[in-house]
């Protein structure tokens, strides 16, 4: 049975305190916090066998790259990655959205189409238009509605012969948005076009399948899914990741080097230049074994009840305006209290221990849409509690007696 309380004992953070208040941690879609399971691999790596892998034939070597690739086929068994060799290590999935646009840059052609959304963080948003500006392709958007959900009528339209890539967030980081991406995959395919989903939002929450869905590319970072930051996965279908050229050169992703010619290495060393970040990975590993040890079935159901009483507990407040209302969303509240800039509401909460994050999220042209500054967004994760949610709903009402 899930115990939300034996759960928060393996995240030593929560016991701190901050302004003399104990910590309520809110700000989950940014980073999420780490177990101490983790913790513990990343020290034990450090302290027992940090050396560089693939390379030495000596013991530390060899421990280090075992464990970094059994680290890999943990990930490929945990997205259903056909072949272990599909998934790239990255720094995050910023980096796995880059090493896609870099590698289409030798594809595109004036004339042609790529398609993003309306919901799109900013790291899917401008790398692409940097595509754009160099190939002289064409970007196109597919438009949002008040409830934050993609028109996918106006999707059909954008769609032709010309269109040669898709891109979408799987959740939106602002809004919570839960996005068809089943039903933008497959018919981005009826005109040959690849797709690269963005998961940095989804993977907290739940359990991709990267096969069943049918996606070209996939990318996410292990800091939002209880791992360490800089360090984060792509995965390809091993048929485009031999037509992309590698991302960056160096060593580890060659196969031979002379003056006159170099020759790249095999998948997936052909995009992992360079020492990587070894511990990152084996830790990102571990992660997932913890949260699958928990359930993503049990984690998104407990965060469904987070965030269902949540909503109701602050639709009750006078003057707040809650923004992405779709009834398919994940575990995050944007909202704004009226005539009160959400700069402000967020200082005060953080002034009683609650971390919440303000702003436009990295996702302006949302706030652009709703003609906002920003919004102040709770997301929540399953080491929260009601009894957390019942001090900020006090803490916001606290905010708008002393702001208004």
């Amino acid at each position: 049975m899930f115990n939300v309380e034996k759960i928060r004992q393996d995240f030593p953070i929560l016991n701190r305190q901050v302004n003399g208040k104990p910590l309520i941690y809110f700000d989950n879609a940014a980073t999420s916090q780490t177990p101490k399971q983790v913790i513990d691999v990343i020290v034990d790596y450090y302290s027992n066998y940090n050396a560089n892998i693939h390379r030495g034939v000596h013991t530390l070597s060899q421990e280090a790259t075992d464990a970094y690739e059994q680290a890999r086929i943990k990930i490929q068994n945990h997205f259903n990655a056909k072949k272990a060799h599909e998934i790239i290590f990255t720094s995050g999935t910023t980096h796995g959205i880059n090493l896609i646009a870099n590698g289409f840059s030798s594809i595109l052609k004036p004339g042609d189409d790529i398609i993003v959304s309306a919901l799109e963080h900013h790291s899917n948003i401008v790398p692409w238009q940097m595509l754009c500006e160099r190939t002289g392709a064409t970007l196109k958007v597919i438009p949002m509605n008040l409830e934050g959900e993609l028109i996918l009528s106006e999707y059909d339209k954008l769609l032709s012969a010309n269109t040669k890539l898709v891109f979408v967030n799987h959740i939106s980081n602002a809004l919570g948005t839960i996005n068809p991406i089943e039903t933008i995959i497959s018919k981005a395919h009826t005109v040959c076009a690849a797709v690269l989903v963005d998961g940095a939002q989804s993977c907290p929450h739940i359990k991709p399948d990267v096969q069943a869905l049918d996606v070209d590319f996939y990318v996410a970072s292990a800091h939002k899914m209880c791992g360490p930051t800089g360090q984060g996965m792509l995965y390809g279908k091993e048929e485009w990741l031999q037509k992309l050229p590698p991302y960056q050169g160096g060593g580890e992703m060659i196969a031979e080097v002379t003056f006159e010619k170099t020759t790249y290495a095999d998948l997936p060393h052909k995009f992992e230049a360079g020492t990587p970040n070894i511990c990152g990975g084996i830790a990102f590993g571990a992660a997932i074994d913890y949260m699958n040890a928990i359930g993503f079935s049990t984690i998104a159901q407990y965060e469904n009840e987070l965030l269902e009483y949540a909503t109701q507990q602050l639709s009750g407040i006078e003057g707040l305006k809650i923004y992405g209302t779709s009834a398919y969303k994940t575990s995050v509240i944007s909202f704004n209290l009226e005539g009160i800039h959400p700069y402000d509401v967020g200082t005060i909460l953080d002034k009683l221990g609650i971390a919440v994050r303000t702003g436009h999220h990295c996702a302006q042209p949302i706030m652009d849409f709703y003609n906002i500054p920003g919004t102040v967004r709770a997301s929540f994760a399953f080491y929260n509690t009601k009894a957390e949610i019942d001090s900020l709903v006090a803490g916001v009402k606290k905010a708008k007696l002393m702001l208004s």
